[in-house]
């Protein structure tokens, strides 16, 4: 077995200002998880780091826009990223927050590291000043139309349709982001940090990474061109990392220098959680560490140019290894646009549809090399006619062979035939030739291999023919479907990275010890199932989805694109009402028992779902937070019942929830639906069944 790699890997962290669309997951997040859960199953020290972003201009410009303030935004959408990126299987080691206070210490002490070492300017020049807001506006609170592209929306920091890096005083006919007010121009004095000084070292660094993709290395080479140039690290702004300097209150560290260093302080958070304090430097410190940022095209300057030089200024702490950038992701023909709602949410997505179907899509046509689009027409297509026709069709048609005709055991397996042979050999290099793909940041092609296999498998189960060969060769029979249970397993092992809650399905069906994300990548080649094993219950893997499922969905994003709908409405974080008037119930405030009519009650969706898994609220004795299997996805769900069930007790059972109720947000946690319980006075009880019954069994 080869040497254990360290990784440190890290996915750019989201503003917390708004919820997290398909384009964020095709860039930074999808890849990430699955080369992180390819490499856990290679036994690597691997640690997947991430947070949200809350400094950013963007949040001050929303929460004045909601008359309230930045606190309340950012508390709200780290509850919503943290949820949507759980329930979608995105899973980090550490998921943090720029405002925490372990964050701060980290970026100021960064700060004066560079600025006791000399390597800080301070220049003093005209910025934009609004009179009728009376205050200095920040690069996003300025804008105006691009002098390089004509853009009559750029922003003041970056023009998003020709990437161009801006000045505010750059832009034409600039004004106020809130008020509308042209600015005039104020003196005002910030500390830069001087790119260009270190253009030589960066660009010779950058040109020894001879395996990086040519978007980011051709990117760098063209700020190379136009040679860099000095860069504010500060901002005359209230909400952000103070400076850490006398004398100069009201400014904050500007939101680009202290983002990245957020990847530094979630692994210390990380360290403490894991009662480690120190271990964080195991990876920050140590140069064998492989340090990977995935991130989206939009990202590269401040991934391979700004946060190196930062790196190299400071000294001690690694460069990164590689910056795998990924194009963007277009929308039905259409440029994502979050202002316009025109966007495919996460979190309304998996109020709708399983995970799997959309990282299996979003993972065959990612946007590697060039930008790629995402329809509804082909999320259909790609769930119905290759995840259920090819895979889900194999493994429900061996499951339900070896049910029907081998009393649901593993047939025994006689001499292998060329076939058989053809079948073996292929298993046994798909490891490393998928393997090699994952590391190489190859998920597209990964995926399309892996389907490929799956349509082997699917093949190998036709060509043998066991419906002909249990009546005439029945030792064959058993050798066929007993390598097909075999290809299931692997399937399920090489599937794991981009669809992990179908292939823990397929694991559960095929009653395996242990869950996949336990098993070792390599073992996917070997032939291990034990003949007379018993199978678990099958299951449909994969839903068809209909098409007027998908035409309500296409049919909103062209109204948005021809104007006839609204913006989305701004969400606040609240308790809703029916979420309070449960807790109400259930603390026994209502004695009542008011009579419903059958067709009221038949609307009550009740079904078994099984606890993956379960830990405490933080700051709460009461609430545990759980992770529960309903059988065609995974949700969370929050209940008060630690004080009967510490959460290590939970973990397995099978309990009954109610599956349609509206998500609410309890102590700043969402919790998508309700188990059920009985109390007699001080004494709880929650339901559970009284024999073994799949995840989503619907409840009569």
């Amino acid at each position: 077995m080869s040497e254990t790699k360290k990784i440190l890997v890290t996915s750019a962290l989201p503003y917390a200002n708004g919820p997290i669309h398909l384009g964020h997951l095709a860039g930074a997040y999808l890849p990430a998880d699955i080369y992180v859960r390819y490499q856990k199953l290679m036994k690597n020290d691997v640690i997947f780091i991430c947070g949200t972003d809350e400094h950013g201009v963007p949040i001050t410009i929303a929460a004045e826009k909601k008359h309230t303030t930045p606190q309340e935004i950012v508390d709200y959408y780290y509850v919503n990223h943290k949820v949507s990126f759980e329930g979608f299987g995105i899973h980090f080691d550490n998921f943090s927050r720029t405002s925490l206070k372990t964050h701060h210490r980290t970026s100021q002490e960064f700060f004066l590291r560079l600025y006791r070492k000399k390597l800080l300017l301070t220049h003093t020049s005209e910025q934009f000043y609004c009179i009728q807001c009376r205050r200095f506006l920040a690069d996003r609170y300025v804008v105006g139309t691009c002098p390089t592209c004509g853009n009559p929306d750029a922003r003041g920091d970056q023009c998003e349709k020709c990437g161009k890096w801006l000045e505010p005083t750059q832009l034409i006919e600039p004004k106020c982001a809130v008020c509308g007010t042209q600015p005039i121009l104020k003196q005002t004095t910030q500390w830069f940090l001087p790119l260009a000084r270190f253009q030589d070292q960066i660009s010779a660094w950058i040109d020894s990474k001879k395996n990086w993709r040519d978007n980011v290395k051709n990117f760098c080479r063209g700020w190379f061109q136009e040679g860099l140039e000095d860069r504010a690290v500060t901002r005359d702004l209230d909400w952000g990392v103070p400076v850490p300097l006398k004398n100069h209150g009201g400014k904050v560290l500007y939101v680009w220098f202290e983002a990245p260093i957020g990847y530094i302080s979630s692994t210390k958070e990380w360290a403490l959680k894991m009662g480690q304090p120190d271990r964080w430097k195991d990876y920050w410190l140590d140069p064998k560490t492989k340090l990977v940022h995935f991130i989206g095209k939009d990202n590269i300057v401040f991934h391979a140019i700004v946060w190196p030089a930062m790196l190299m200024g400071r000294g001690e702490y690694i460069l990164p290894t590689d910056i795998p950038a990924n194009e963007f992701l277009n929308l039905e023909g259409r440029k994502l646009s979050t202002s316009k709602n025109y966007a495919v949410w996460l979190d309304d997505y998996l109020r709708k549809f399983p995970p799997d179907p959309l990282r299996y899509t979003l993972a065959a046509n990612a946007p590697e090399s060039k930008d790629s689009d995402f329809s509804w027409k082909d999320f259909q297509s790609r769930n119905n006619n290759e995840l259920a026709d090819i895979l889900g069709n194999f493994i429900n048609r061996t499951l339900s062979f070896v049910e029907r005709y081998f009393e649901g055991r593993v047939p025994a397996p006689g001499a292998f035939d060329p076939l058989d042979e053809e079948l073996v050999k292929f298993l046994m290099k798909a490891p490393e030739k998928i393997g090699r793909l994952f590391e190489n940041y190859e998920v597209r092609a990964a995926t399309r291999d892996l389907m490929e296999f799956s349509r082997f498998a699917n093949k190998y189960f036709n060509d043998q023919e066991p419906w002909k060969t249990r009546n005439n060769n029945t030792e064959k029979c058993k050798t066929t479907l007993y390598l097909c249970l075999e290809l299931g397993r692997a399937l399920a092992i090489l599937w794991y990275p981009i669809i992990p809650f179908s292939a823990e399905k397929i694991w559960r069906m095929l009653n395996l010890s242990g869950t996949v994300q336990d098993q070792e990548w390599r073992s996917a080649a070997r032939l291990s199932l034990r003949p007379g094993h018993r199978l678990g219950n099958s299951s449909i893997l994969f839903k068809k989805i209909e098409d007027s499922v998908i035409e309500r969905e296409s049919a909103r994003l062209a109204a948005i694109a021809a104007g006839q709908t609204s913006p989305q409405p701004e969400k606040k974080p609240e308790i809703r009402p029916d979420a309070q008037k449960t807790a109400d119930l259930k603390a026994g405030k209502d004695k009542t028992m008011d009579k419903l009519s059958i067709d009221v009650f038949k609307k009550i969706d009740l079904r078994t779902a099984k606890i993956l898994a379960a830990e405490p609220v933080e700051g709460t004795d009461r609430l545990v937070k759980m992770q529960v299997d309903l059988g065609t996805e995974t949700r969370q769900i929050v209940a008060g019942i630690a004080k009967a069930y510490p959460p290590e007790t939970l973990v397995g059972k099978t309990i009954i929830v109610v599956a349609n109720l509206e998500p609410a947000v309890i102590r700043s946690v969402e919790s998508n639906g309700m188990l059920l319980a009985a109390s007699s006075g001080d004494y709880l009880s929650i339901l559970t069944v009284d024999r073994d019954i799949e995840p989503g069994a619907k409840i009569k």
